[in-house]
């Protein structure tokens, strides 16, 4: 069971991750840094949140407070990234932090405890912690993406108008344990 859940949660976040980048690759430079209005967060402002949690929480991850002393966590919400190859330099640096420190892990690791902010997680805790926080966030870049790109969007799940068909296929195979995630993160891939 347990190392069901830790395939599961690298799935999950790689999942998320995936979401971002599909998005990212949709919107224009300029589409990257739009704001509502000025006390709204752009997606780069969302990049950089999500980059400076990512290097707190998950660098030394089993031996060191999650929330470091280093980080300026108000720094994060100002806007000074302000081009793509920086928002996706602090993006993959922030996601392969945490690939890093998922990859050793091992189910005994999962009832060890772990602090953030003085706070006891245990490894497992800490995990869906983040996998609660991070589609948060995603979820919000996926949404500003689709209204910036309005009819030039192209979906990342089910297209509207076509859940029918989509089930319909899914009916024609025998059923099997698959993580949704592994369909979706081959979908892409040759067979």
């Amino acid at each position: 069971m347990s190392h069901d859940f830790l395939d599961s949660a690298k799935k999950q976040f790689a999942y998320y991750k995936q979401l971002g980048d599909k998005t990212f690759a949709q919107l224009t430079n300029e589409q990257l840094f739009w704001q509502y209005h000025p006390k709204s967060n752009s997606i780069g402002i969302i990049v950089k949140h999500l980059w400076g949690n990512m290097l707190s929480r998950w660098t030394n991850f089993l031996t060191e407070d999650g929330e470091k002393e280093s980080r300026d966590r108000e720094a994060e919400f100002d806007s000074t990234i302000t081009t793509r190859e920086e928002l996706l330099e602090k993006w993959n640096e922030g996601w392969q932090c945490l690939f890093n420190a998922l990859e050793p892990l091992t189910d005994k690791d999962l009832e060890k405890v772990i602090y953030i902010r003085n706070m006891g997680h245990t490894v497992a805790e800490a995990i869906k912690r983040q996998l609660a926080h991070y589609p948060y966030h995603v979820g919000q870049i996926v949404l500003i993406g689709t209204m910036l790109a309005g009819d030039q969007w192209q979906s990342l799940s089910i297209p509207r108008g076509q859940s029918a068909e989509y089930n319909k296929e899914k009916f024609t195979h025998e059923k099997h344990r698959e993580h949704f995630t592994d369909e979706v993160l081959n979908k892409d891939q040759p067979k």
